[in-house]
């Protein structure tokens, strides 16, 4: 019975979804009559149906039906199926993040606890823990939490398409705001009406190929979408709540330890498109972006401020504020709060004009200096905060100047800060180069590892430059000297958080890091008379090996005096990154996993043996392949010690436009990262911690099965790459419009070369998500055959353990998206029908083995039987998402034989979009 009334309960809360889900299925099936007529409706409805009856059964005269069906369209009428199918997903998308908000304002109307993921919550956590308010000032003090916001191959969203969107989720929330009249309730509908029709009308895909400056631009709307406004709100709300849950919380503001970072712009790493000109032109952008908005929020400010001196007092330095204001209108001559804005406004303004070369949207009234600092900027509105503080308009101080505030310091004239990230190879080409120049006699090339050290540390031990002014250098030197000279100079301009990073790719060794270390010499950003190091120099280590070797590194590095005395100068920290993509596709998943977990703990090991503090960046993707899933259970399933109070995260693909493009569901997802990493520094949860020595000892037996059984199957079998070329949509990817950088590293086929994100993509396209659970079935059957009593030992772990625990969610939730008869009509396509059969057979088993292994260990009788929001996504989206897999399908079929014209070829591309945005996470 208490089963019954649970379901009836989640059904009726499920109910306004259901609702606003038929709702926008209603007006797009309408829009389709009216703009495409009864017949392609009709088509559309019997694809679905026929789609349903596949999927349930893998019913071969549904098959061959849906086949028939789709083998009959022409391309224009399958080119409307797919545009119908693909804006479904679209909307639901929408309909889901406008309940989740609906959802999460219930609970706080009906004032329960707080919710996990929430700052109030971490908070109790920590009241309940015995944190003291003391111990809560040194973390808030020494904290940082950055998302990091990356362009890659698998945005597939447009901007126009988003703007859109943005609107229908506008128009739903209107309707949650209680009951509307009928006019309302008109007006409301016929609004949702043109949006749809809007959206039916708007080209999905891009007409031409991103350029890096597109892709800085395309970024930047989600600062207009969410951050500007939201991440000062997150900071108003969080000061607030402290004061009134501890009376003994008197400080006043707490630092900016949320910050965003960006690598667009900045990621040179197989990008050759990335370059000083490109990085110069991003920066402006940004600072652009920045100055706007504090403008716009300056004038609607001085709206508000229109308090006279004939009613309030005001402070001295407020009045002489108002006094250097150019303001020379009499109507405001009592009004000094407006004046000291309209003289703030034209030194903003002729910030914007000395900086980015631009005139604000509003003239100012007169001239003023341009602000030399954000500091500056931000003393001037503290002087309006103290005076409306002491003079009895507190509550002024507190609304849309304590947001503007709080917004300078966070986004200064940069707005964010952009990460340099280059790969160690080019690196190394680089300094030979310059070093065969200087010292005619030095092959760096040829030299040993030791060697290379020795010539290093001697090169950061003197001020002398290498690089000369006389010397014809490589196109790929000289472009490496200018983009570090160019962000020296971003630096000096923009102010000194421009740029903070220095990432290095496949970095394998000590003198990978040190390479940099001399590169940055050359720029002025490393001067070793003074000791001092302008940039964090953030090793990445991807590959399965460099994990493994990433502590014997570290620990190499940091017995170096030389580089100890530079990293003084950075606050006595190291950043190392650590890639979630590439090790992936080196070694599965489950071993992936597990390397980077012991990865963390070494490093943590090393870093306090020589008394030096650690801060970890992950490179998360947006799929589970690549380190995706929910970010407040990954950073609380770090090893104990791992975290540090600062933690920074890759934001990647499309999971930018699903965190970011709603303003609550942003700030929702932002606050989530600071309550995980406030849990996982002061709380050491006891489930990021195994409880045995067994359990690891365990994960070891399972990674060294999975590893086996992955390599074995996309390294060690003959022909695999030819079935991954031929099954997946990746040779289309190649040549689809969503961003900047190649597919792959070299002009190849090869598995190797390939990015680790267009490889994640295809397989999800195609629906097998191969790279999120291949070997998992393999690792378990062998661990049980070793250890026949070892299930129960599984079991502990999944229940006592976060990280375990994490791991298999993750998995849970990537074998649910998964389809195997979708992923058969795929295999299909290959034309070796041996290499097919062969290939195809094993990994379907491998796929049943892993779900019954997952089932067992988590004792559920069905996929996401204890995750039944993302259960309920399933059933709402997938009968209008398999259709678009279909046809994918039969595309792909035209486009490799005779039939490739450019209509086949915009409808497999539509069918890549709608796919996406239908999984949402898959890139």
């Amino acid at each position: 019975m208490s089963a019954i009334l649970l379901q009836e309960s989640s059904e009726t809360k499920d109910q306004p979804l259901r609702e606003d889900i038929r709702l926008l299925g209603r007006i797009l099936g309408d829009t389709v009559r009216s703009q495409e007529g009864e017949a392609v409706f009709d088509i559309v409805e019997r694809i679905r149906q026929t789609s349903i009856r596949f999927h349930r059964e893998e019913d071969q005269g549904a098959r061959k039906e849906l086949e028939a069906i789709l083998n009959s369209l022409s391309p224009p009428q399958t080119a409307r199926v797919v545009r119908a199918y693909s804006f479904f997903s679209h909307l639901a998308n929408i309909a889901e993040d406008q309940h989740h908000i609906r959802r999460t304002r219930a609970h706080a109307l009906a004032g329960s606890a707080a919710r996990d993921g929430t700052m109030a919550h971490a908070l109790d956590e920590a009241a309940k823990a015995g944190i003291t308010t003391q111990q809560l000032k040194e973390f808030f003090d020494g904290a940082l939490v950055s998302p990091v916001l990356t362009a890659h191959p698998t945005e597939v969203q447009r901007k126009s398409i988003l703007t859109v969107q943005m609107l229908v989720a506008k128009l739903l929330a209107e309707r949650d705001h209680g009951p509307m009249t009928p006019e309302e309730e008109d007006t409301n509908l016929e609004s949702l009406q043109r949006a749809v029709l809007t959206l039916w009308q708007t080209a999905i895909l891009r007409a031409t190929k991103l350029a890096v400056t597109d892709e800085v631009a395309n970024g930047l709307t989600f600062y207009d979408y969410t951050f500007l406004r939201e991440m000062p709100r997150f900071y108003a709300q969080l000061e607030d709540h402290l004061r009134k849950t501890d009376p003994s919380w008197t400080t006043t503001e707490l630092p900016s330890f949320l910050r965003m970072g960006s690598w667009i712009g900045g990621d040179r790493d197989g990008n050759p498109f990335v370059t000083a000109p490109v990085l110069r032109q991003a920066m402006r952008m940004q600072s652009t972006r920045a100055l706007q908005f504090y403008l716009d929020e300056l004038h609607t400010l001085g709206s508000e401020l229109s308090l006279s001196t004939r009613v309030i007092d005001v402070s001295e330095p407020l009045r002489q504020l108002a006094e250097r204001s150019p303001d020379p209108s009499p109507h405001r001559k009592m009004e000094p709060y407006r004046r000291a804005i309209s003289g703030i406004y034209a030194r903003v303004a002729a910030t914007l004009r000395t900086l980015d070369g631009l005139e604000a949207p509003r003239h100012a009234v007169g001239d003023a200096p341009a602000y030399q600092t954000p500091a500056e900027f931000r003393a001037d509105l503290d002087i309006i905060d103290r005076s409306l503080t002491v003079n009895g308009s507190a509550a002024l101080a507190k609304g849309r100047l304590r947001h503007l505030r709080r917004a300078v310091d966070l986004f200064g004239f940069h707005l964010a800060s952009i990460d340099l990230r280059q790969n160690s190879d080019v690196h190394e080409r680089s300094v030979a180069e310059l070093l065969s120049f200087a010292d005619a006699g030095v092959d760096y090339t040829a030299l040993s590892e030791d060697e290379r050290i020795e010539v290093l540390v001697r090169e950061l031990d003197t001020n002398r430059p290498l690089a000369s002014g006389y010397a014809d250098y490589s196109e790929e030197t000289s472009s490496e000297l200018d983009i570090l000279r160019t962000a020296a100079e971003a630096r000096v301009r923009f102010g000194t958080d421009a740029v903070v990073n220095c990432v290095i790719s496949k970095t394998d060794g000590v003198s990978d890091i040190l390479e940099v270390a001399v590169l940055l010499k050359e720029a002025g950003l490393l001067r070793p008379k003074d000791k001092a190091l302008d940039l964090n120099i953030a090793p990445l280590f991807e590959t399965i090996g460099d994990l493994r070797n990433c502590a014997a590194t570290m620990d190499r590095l940091l017995s170096i005096p030389a580089y100890r005395r530079f990293l003084e100068s950075r606050g006595n920290l190291q950043e190392v990154m650590l890639g979630y993509s590439d090790s992936n596709k080196d070694g599965g998943f489950l071993t992936s996993g597990w390397e980077l977990y012991k990865a963390e703990i070494a490093l943590v090991e090393v870093f306090a043996k020589h008394g030096v503090r650690l801060r970890l960046f992950h490179g998360r993707g947006g799929s589970v392949g690549r380190g995706g899933g929910p970010s407040y259970q990954a950073i609380l399933a770090q090893p104990a010690g791992a975290v540090q109070g600062a933690i920074r995260i890759t934001e990647q693909g499309e999971v930018i436009a699903g965190k970011y493009s709603n303003p609550e569901v942003g700030r929702r997802n932002l606050e989530t990262l600071a309550a995980a990493t406030l849990e996982a520094t002061l709380l050491h949860p006891e489930s990021a911690a195994p409880c045995t020595d067994l359990f690891l000892q365990t994960m070891e037996e399972l990674s060294e099965h999975a590893f086996k059984a992955y390599r074995g199957l996309v390294y060690e079998t003959e022909g695999f790459e030819k079935y991954f070329w031929e099954s997946t949509v990746i040779g289309e990817i190649a040549n689809l419009n969503i961003g900047s950088r190649p597919a792959s590293r070299k002009k190849s086929t090869s598995i190797e070369d390939l990015r680790a994100i267009p490889w994640v993509f295809s397989w999800a396209q195609c629906r097998l998500m191969l790279p999120g659970w291949y070997g998992f079935g393999s690792a378990v059957k062998a661990y049980l055959a070793q250890h026949p009593d070892g299930m129960e030992r599984l079991r502990a772990m999944h229940r006592d353990w976060g990280f375990f625990s994490t791991l298999l969610s993750n998995m849970d939730m990537v074998l649910s998206k998964s389809n195997i008869a979708i992923a058969s009509r795929y295999a299909g396509l290959v034309s070796d029908p041996a290499l097919r059969d062969a290939i195809f057979t094993r990994i379907r088993a491998e796929w049943q083995d892993s779900i019954d292994a997952l089932l067992a260990i988590t004792e559920q009788s069905a996929l996401l039987e204890k995750n039944p929001l993302l259960a309920r996504s399933i059933r709402n989206r997938f009968p209008y998402l398999d259709p678009l897999n279909h046809v994918q399908v039969e595309l792909l079929k035209r486009h490799r034989t005779s039939d490739s014209g450019e209509q086949i070829a915009r409808g497999i591309h539509l069918t890549i979009n709608g796919i996406a945005a239908g999984l949402r996470n898959s890139g």
